[in-house]
């Protein structure tokens, strides 16, 4: 009851218990304290491009996996490209063999690689041509976001310049996409 009526609360904008945000930055503060500064504001924006591609990719996955499975039905998986479903399965079980590993494991579409993504799309055109201008702009967008997440992906840092592109590629797809 007490939650129900603190949720009330809560969406109201009154802060009901301790601020896990506060706690959260406190948490980050300390983890990150051995390093300089210099190193923390780096990975501190870093960290926004990681959160936003995180989104994105997954959004991409999620988008294939219901335009697939309500024009396929349950069995969308088996029509994919063969050597696009050989690579996530071998990705699965490796990934099953390495039990000290904890995760998420039962989702194929999440050890397809980011750049087969596209190759899926292509692959099923008929399926997404209502929803994606075309495939030259998909390709020129996923080609150019595989280059940055990869570049994320290895810690390496951008420059500010590239920030801004990937945040007006990012808002494009999703404005083109609807969400």
């Amino acid at each position: 009851m007490f939650e129900s009526e603190a949720a009330v609360f809560q969406g109201a904008g009154i802060q009901i218990g301790a601020s896990t945000t506060r706690s959260e930055e406190r948490l980050l503060e300390e983890v990150l304290s051995p390093f300089s500064i210099t190193r923390r504001n780096q990975a501190l924006e870093m960290s926004r491009l990681y959160a936003l591609l995180f989104c994105f990719e997954n959004e991409i996955r999620e988008l294939i996996r219901e335009t697939l499975q309500e024009k396929d039905g349950p069995t969308w998986w088996e029509k994919l490209p063969a050597k696009t479903k050989a690579h996530a399965e071998s990705r699965q079980i490796a990934a099953v063999k390495d039990s000290w590993l904890e995760g998420q494991k039962s989702d194929l579409l999440g050890f397809v690689d980011f750049g087969m993504l596209a190759s899926i799309i292509t692959e099923r055109w008929e399926c997404f041509s209502t929803i994606i201008p075309s495939q030259h702009w998909l390709k020129q967008r996923m080609d150019e976001l595989e280059k940055v997440r990869n570049f994320i992906a290895h810690n390496r840092m951008l420059l500010p310049s590239e920030f801004q592109r990937i945040y007006m590629y990012v808002a494009d797809w999703n404005r083109v996409i609807g969400l």
